[in-house]
């Protein structure tokens, strides 16, 4: 079914994304709905988390709470939701656990295991299991009546292999997978990718505007592991994605990939296939746009999410550091303004707000 939605007002962030010129960058920023703003708390009530991602209207309603906050200000919305619903999609159970995050209850731990045959060879089918996001998004969409555009995600698959294994801080499920049994980490990381690339699509279908893939687990891996364990899989989604949507009569979106502590991985990342690379706030400006060079790659970032429990002095000198950094003044294209990573409990909502306002005034043509 082809959904009517209305016509966009601020398509800033989708022209910019496909590396056109702009009249100021573009900016959102990662987990912009969510815990730090206490409409959040007010809308969610009671309810658990994967609740709140399993319900269209209350899902629709957290997404929208930065949007209508920052009028004016933030240039996209990105839908409530969680990396982890593809597991779930698959079988396996997930509990948001307060205070402490994400648990698998019964994580794979080793390929005898029973649980991961029964992964394998299990026929997935994301349009049924994962429906409750389609509708999020086409609801969302309705009800942003095109005031900015709309952002669909998923973890990538090395992201949500290392939850799938029950990864804990010393990492040693994730590296005994990947150096213990290589191949049959392999085989359902490329399973994870095919899901990915169905579900990505399905959020286009649904009135997604642009999608983002998160590689958050990124500096779980070396450089030569990153070359076999993230990298062909992120490159997977890149290429069949198009393809997917092309074969659903559907026209391409933006793309952004996201590859969290994986600094060593900016050039290779380049070379995927995605229109936009996300640098968390361990790169320099400077030097990613010099090591992008003349690649139609835009980038986005990156201030460090710790900048908002500074002074506003702060973030003024870290917002007139990333402008110059990226080069806005000579470029006027190539960047989409964010912070390094997703934003952390206790921020004031009013230091966010400073935050937009500064990167407003400091990039006015």
């Amino acid at each position: 079914m082809e959904h009517s939605f209305p016509p966009m007002k601020n398509d800033l962030i989708v022209r910019a994304a496909w590396g056109q010129t702009v009249e100021r960058p573009p900016m959102w920023v990662m987990r912009q709905a969510g815990r730090y703003l206490p409409e959040y708390h007010q809308a969610k009530g009671n309810r658990d988390f994967f609740e709140c991602c399993r319900d269209p209207e209350v899902a629709s309603t957290l997404t929208l709470q930065p949007i209508e906050r920052y009028a004016g200000l933030v240039d996209a919305a990105i839908i409530f939701s969680d990396i982890l619903v593809i597991p779930q999609a698959m079988g396996m159970t997930v509990e948001m656990v307060d205070k402490k995050g994400p648990h698998f209850p019964e994580p794979l731990t080793s390929p005898t295991d029973g649980q991961y045959a029964e992964l394998i060879k299990r026929d997935v089918d994301v349009s049924k299991e994962l429906d409750y996001v389609y509708k999020a998004i086409t609801l969302t969409r309705k009800k942003l009546n095109g005031r900015v555009p709309l952002i669909g995600f998923c973890g990538a698959p090395w992201t949500l292999f290392c939850y799938m294994v029950g990864n804990s801080k010393l990492s040693k499920e994730c590296k005994t997978w990947i150096y213990k049994y290589p191949e049959e980490t392999k085989a359902l990381l490329q399973k994870i990718t095919e899901l990915c690339v169905e579900y990505l699509a399905l959020q286009v279908k649904a009135g997604a505007q642009l999608i983002q893939v998160f590689e958050s687990s990124g500096a779980e891996l070396s450089p030569s592991s990153f070359k076999q364990f993230s990298g062909p899989y992120l490159a997977y989604i890149a290429k069949n994605l198009p393809l997917k949507l092309k074969e659903l009569g559907l026209d391409p979106v933006p793309m952004i990939v996201f590859p969290k502590g994986a600094w060593y991985a900016l050039d290779a990342c380049c070379d995927m296939g995605y229109n936009v690379v996300g640098l968390d706030w361990l790169h320099d400006p400077a030097e990613a746009v010099k090591i992008v060079g003349d690649r139609p790659i835009v980038l986005q970032g990156n201030a460090d999410p710790g900048i908002l429990y500074g002074s506003h002095e702060s973030i003024t000198q870290v917002v007139k550091d990333m402008v110059g950094g990226f080069c806005w003044a000579s470029r006027k294209k190539g960047w989409i303004v964010n912070l390094g990573h997703g934003i952390t409990p206790f921020v004031n909502p009013e230091d966010l707000r400073f935050y937009f306002q500064e990167i407003h005034r400091l990039t006015k043509v």
